[in-house]
């Protein structure tokens, strides 16, 4: 049987860079880690990723003090990401519906607090309706959006529910500034504490409704839906990261925390954006085109990642909780299964990463449970450059980006015939995980 996993026979399976790292660099100062995931954001909107129309210093900062990749993918639409990059698992496995984490799955929440890590989550929760599950995933404290009731999350936000307590909205209150005070004054309080601290920040920007922000020009309405505040959205998200790192800063904690900085999905489909290269980009959320997956992905760590350094190498959402496990010194019992690699070594400029393949099953379910072979799963795999679908649509997307036209097999050379039988073999042994659910 094939393994689900890419090779990696230099360094080993992640159990063991686990082990490695743990046992040699972390024991004595593990560092604080801030995992910060932005609503609907393509890399076509960072300027640091050649944005011509997005102006994000503050991110394009955090790039050049560690490591930017540009071959990184998440799933095509929110709750299906949040789900893969909170249990390092591939939706095959446990993504059930829309809005849900079935409570039976084990976080990154909960493995931080177990290995010692204060938590806290902030932003954006889509996750089930209740209270009690924050605490059941992990997190000591919250500032949530939509944990009960989906409010206006722009403007005098409500119904916000912070540690146990509703918070209502108040006159002249931006939603997206209350979360980024909470996550503050969080780093503030426990920063001169011993233990480390871990911050998982889904942050509810620039997420439609196009709407103004706080530094937008003139007095428009704040309910004024027009995709042109986009610029606006994607600039005050910037300045909220960078308010994140600048808190860091003032309390002595920059050099020795974990910054990772990503999109969940991509761009909405109103949006157009325009690339320094001259290309047009069109948002491709809830598709599975690279509109849909290819997300910014950043990841700083002063005391321990090389600054400056782009990585092309292939990596997913997957591959997040592997990377804070080895940072934290985490060990997961041996029964766990994840389909992620530990990516420090690739920060550290050691190896380029294990990942060979990366893999999509992707179904939104909002109309209840998805079953196994439901029509509305869509799978694929893929390559840096070629992507093969389960019905049997092959792409090579260094020449067809927008997946216009698939390839004839009988055309393909000898190095493209290889990549296809290796990810139609990827599909097939996913399909056996997709029938046993």
């Amino acid at each position: 049987m094939m393994s689900l996993r890419p090779s990696f026979s230099k360094f080993g399976f992640y159990g063991v860079l686990v082990a490695c790292f743990a046992g040699a660099m972390f024991a004595a100062d593990r560092p604080n880690i801030i995992l910060i995931m932005a609503d609907d954001i393509g890399q076509e909107a960072l300027s640091g990723y050649g944005s011509a129309d997005y102006a994000t210093p503050h991110l394009d900062a955090l790039a050049r003090s560690g490591v930017r990749f540009t071959q990184f993918h998440s799933q095509p639409l929110c709750t299906p990401t949040r789900v893969q990059i909170m249990t390092g698992q591939y939706n095959v496995r446990n993504y059930t519906k829309f809005a849900e984490l079935r409570t039976t799955e084990r976080t990154f929440g909960n493995d931080l607090r177990d290995a010692g890590y204060y938590t806290a989550i902030a932003g954006k929760w889509q996750l089930g309706r209740d209270r009690t599950l924050i605490d059941h995933f992990g997190f000591d404290e919250y500032c949530l959006w939509w944990l009960e009731e989906k409010s206006w999350r722009y403007g005098e936000v409500g119904d916000l529910i912070v540690n146990g307590e509703i918070r209502p909205g108040q006159p002249g209150e931006y939603g997206p500034e209350v979360v980024n005070d909470f996550v503050l004054d969080f780093i503030e309080r426990k920063a001169p504490d011993d233990a480390p601290f871990f911050v998982y920040y889904p942050m509810i920007l620039p997420h439609s409704p196009f709407v103004p922000t706080p530094l937008s020009a003139g007095e428009p309405d704040p309910r004024e839906q027009d995709p042109a505040y986009f610029k606006d959205m994607v600039e005050y998200l910037d300045l909220m990261v960078g308010r994140v790192v600048q808190q860091l800063e003032a309390s002595g904690e920059r050099e020795n925390t974990l910054i990772v900085f990503l999109g969940d999905n991509g761009t909405h489909s109103a949006i157009t954006s325009r690339m320094t290269d001259g290309r047009v980009v069109q948002g491709g959320k809830s598709y599975t085109t690279n509109g849909g997956t290819h997300v910014p992905f950043i990841v700083s760590w002063p005391e321990s990642a090389v600054a400056g350094l782009v990585s092309p190498d292939l990596v997913d959402c997957s591959d997040v909780l592997p990377t804070l496990h080895a940072a934290a010194g985490y060990e997961p019992a041996p029964d766990r299964v994840f389909d992620g690699f530990d990516l420090l070594p690739v920060l550290r400029g050691e190896i380029s990463s294990p990942r060979k393949w990366s893999y999509c099953w992707y179904g939104q379910g909002k109309d209840g449970e998805l079953e196994a072979r439901d029509l509305d799963v869509t799978v694929f795999a893929r390559t840096a450059r070629y992507k093969l679908y389960r019905d049997g649509r092959f792409y090579d997307l260094s020449r067809d980006v927008d997946e216009a036209l698939p390839l004839a097999l009988e055309a393909l050379d000898a190095a493209a015939v290889a990549v296809h039988g290796t990810l139609a073999k990827v599909i097939a042994e996913f399909d056996k995980v997709e029938a046993s659910r």
